[in-house]
């Protein structure tokens, strides 16, 4: 007998524990090399645990246990043999097909009796092919079975399976097919709602979500901060991607969204007022002669916050590229740690979610963010006469310890002055608006 210790890898530079937060294997199930086996949440991502090698695995933690880097928490018996393939239902269903083409002629109730005996013997093989489970997680719906992640993930959303189509082996629901119906959206039949009771139901936060909690609330209770605000036309941004946005599509193969724009806006505006861009170490500042920007996006963990690196030297292209790569592997829970740490300034997009005014919160230990807000058209006095304008509010949170008003109100109007005049953010050119969409 010959078995492996999978220990708990570290998922970067000061992580020292994780917490488990879904086996998606039971205790005996065989696994395949590199099938991940687990989800474990670090104070900073969530990330898979693969096997790292085949064979029948023993589980040594609990779902919601807290283990440190380096502790053992499974085994995997490398000497098991993997379980034979079931291939009685398809050699089943083929002398079925052929007795079906030489009764062509029998009554529909014949054909209706052979179709329920087939589904029978297909629910027997299953049973006798694969471990019972004793909880939910094996409850089987008329579309297929649901996985073990995907029938927890059903029921902490009161989903019901039936209305899931499964992609997974013989219609199989899969915790991905439960994640896509969900932000598919659902009728209003299909979830439960108000249960007409006054029960509770007390979860455990996770890691994550703690870790965050954490950190807000320091960041209230240590920094001085406030908040500024001004109003932005993005009328000659919206111009200007109407105008470019197939062309730099074509050439970049990347659309052509707001969020370039603020970035380049912001890294320039950063160099001129660096403190924005600094942060206080004891009784130091640390300034940087770099803009590494933390972009905040949704994911289905909760708000994450990966960093492009060195933004201030990347075309708008770049960062289109940068900004959507990173937001794949977020909404994929494939982030690493080390893709959301060392951020000197952030930008938070809460128009995406409608929001039209906020206090964005400082994500420490940066001294400052943006906010950007949802674009409503509005009168606004243009050259004395009022017209109609596409009119986003910008929000800058500070640290007032490090970062005056003067250089906070300055820095704001800097930006807004850049997106208003986007050929601002570059220098010479026949063509700015081309040599700034690198076309």
């Amino acid at each position: 007998m010959s078995v492996i210790e999978m220990k708990v890898p570290s998922p970067g530079e000061s992580i020292s524990e994780v917490e488990i937060a879904e086996w998606l294997v039971t205790d005996g199930d065989y696994v395949e090399k590199d099938q991940t086996i687990a989800e474990v949440d670090s104070d900073k991502a969530t990330l898979e645990l693969p096997a790292e090698a085949s064979g029948t695995v023993t589980l040594k933690a609990e779902e919601g246990d807290t283990v440190e880097v380096g502790q053992v928490v499974c085994l995997i018996d490398t000497s098991a043999e993997a379980p034979e393939k079931d291939d009685a239902p398809e050699e089943e269903q083929s002398s079925t097909g052929s007795e079906d083409d030489t009764a062509k002629s029998e009554s529909n109730e014949g054909d209706k009796k052979q179709k329920d005996q087939q589904e029978e013997s297909k629910e027997k093989t299953k049973s006798s092919s694969s471990k019972p489970d004793p909880g939910p997680s094996k409850e089987t719906y008329a579309s297929g079975t649901a996985s073990p992640a995907a029938a927890k993930k059903m029921k902490e959303n009161d989903i019901s399976g039936d209305k899931i189509k499964g992609s997974g082996k013989d219609g199989r629901i899969t915790k991905q097919d439960v994640v896509e119906a969900m932000a598919a959206g659902f009728d209003a039949e299909t979830t439960a709602g108000w249960g007409g009771t006054r029960d509770q139901e007390a979860k455990k936060m996770s890691m994550l979500r703690r870790k965050v909690a954490e950190r807000l609330v320091s960041v209230k209770n240590e920094m001085a901060m406030l908040t500024t605000f001004n109003e932005v036309d993005m009328k000659p941004i919206m111009d200007l991607r109407t105008k470019y946005k197939k062309q730099f599509a074509e050439h970049h193969e990347t659309s052509l969204g707001f969020m370039s724009f603020f970035t380049k806006a912001c890294t320039e505006a950063l160099n001129l007022y660096p403190a924005v861009n600094a942060q206080i170490d004891g009784k130091e500042m640390i300034t940087h002669n770099y803009a590494d920007v933390g972009i905040a996006v949704s994911s289905p963990k909760g708000l994450m916050v990966p960093v492009i690196r060195n933004a201030e030297q990347m075309s708008l292209a770049e960062i289109e590229k940068e900004v959507k790569r990173l937001a794949v592997k977020a909404r994929d829970g494939k982030i690493t740690p080390d893709e959301m740490t060392g951020g000197t300034f952030t930008i938070t997009n809460g128009g995406v979610f409608g929001s039209m005014l906020s206090t964005p919160i400082i994500n420490p230990p940066q001294s400052a963010i943006l906010g950007m807000h949802n674009i409503v058209e509005r009168p606004v006095a243009i050259d004395g006469k009022v017209e109609i304008r596409p009119i986003m509010y910008i929000a800058l949170s500070y640290d007032h310890r490090i970062i005056d008003g003067k250089e906070s109100v300055s820095f704001l109007v800097k930006v807004k002055e850049m997106l208003e005049n986007p050929e601002r953010m570059i220098f010479g050119g026949t063509d700015p608006y081309e040599v700034l969409l690198g076309l």
